[in-house]
């Protein structure tokens, strides 16, 4: 594979369909490992679908409290990684001094994290800050469950790669009356909520007021980052667990979950 395809969301694949007989070329979701730099010094790999990898870079590091501006973010360059044992890509940030000092302590602090939750976490204390409390934003109260529902019938059009092949996520950002202004596709769901906040740091008609809209469940994750970034709503297909509640409850973010048909839950106000 040339390095140029490295970066095509989705490959070709020969399977056996049935009820159908015989062999067939199919769609599948590209799935790459993608390292992330800082000044250098590489920080974290994740599997991501290769589109969009600067939006990715970005808003991973504005969610993850490495950066605190977009602005702080000088370039941002992807370049193609070979080796014997590794086929992907590089997404390279160079980042102010400040923030760069600050992810060095963070990083001397850690042991073992990855981006599965509290997956290598050594106490409960080592969780992270603790919550931002959100200002209210006064628009939430007429957020009504119409518009979600219209937000919601209007998703898969704007899903290309799922599709295709059946097997992404998206990242809606909406505005409060329900039309979508970005959708972001990705094979995890961290990953295009990462590149959707990254998209809105950089593009001033996002950053108006809106809420997210996920297809997947709300998890803790999401919902951390999106109050790190100020968003006030999340809405999800699915159902939420207690513990993302919690952390919806205590932070101030309006959650809604089973956002599908002609149905719709609100668990936080």
């Amino acid at each position: 594979m040339q390095p140029d395809e490295w970066q095509a969301p989705l490959r070709s694949c020969v399977v056996d369909r049935w009820p159908q007989d015989g062999q067939t070329t199919d769609v599948i979701a590209a799935e790459v490992p993608v390292a992330l730099e800082f000044n250098g010094i590489s920080h974290a790999v994740m599997l991501a679908t290769p589109q969009d990898l600067e939006a990715f870079a970005l808003g991973f590091a504005l969610t993850e409290g490495i950066l605190d501006t977009a602005a702080q973010c000088y370039c941002i360059e992807v370049e193609a990684v070979q080796t014997d044992a590794v086929q992907g890509l590089a997404v390279k940030l160079e980042i102010a001094a400040s923030c760069f000092q600050r992810l060095k302590s963070q990083r001397r602090s850690l042991t073992g994290n990855t981006g599965c939750g509290l997956c290598g976490v050594e106490s409960l204390a080592a969780l992270g800050p603790a919550l931002q409390v959100m200002p209210p934003q006064p628009w939430l109260a007429g957020l009504t469950v119409e518009t979600l529902l219209r937000a919601s019938r209007a998703l898969p059009d704007h899903q290309p790669l799922n599709r295709a092949c059946g097997a992404l996520h998206a990242a809606a950002w909406v505005s409060p009356e329900g039309e979508l202004l970005a959708v972001m596709e990705d094979v995890g769901r961290h990953n295009a909520l990462d590149k959707l906040l990254g998209q809105r740091a950089r593009d001033p008609r996002l950053q108006g007021p809106g809420f997210v809209f996920m297809t997947s469940r709300a998890s803790h994750e999401l919902i951390r980052k999106c109050v790190r970034m100020g968003v006030g709503a999340m809405a999800a297909i699915s159902a939420p667990t207690d513990f993302a509640v919690d952390v919806a409850t205590r932070s101030g973010l309006q959650l809604w979950g089973l956002v599908r048909g002609q149905r719709a839950v609100r668990y936080t106000r």
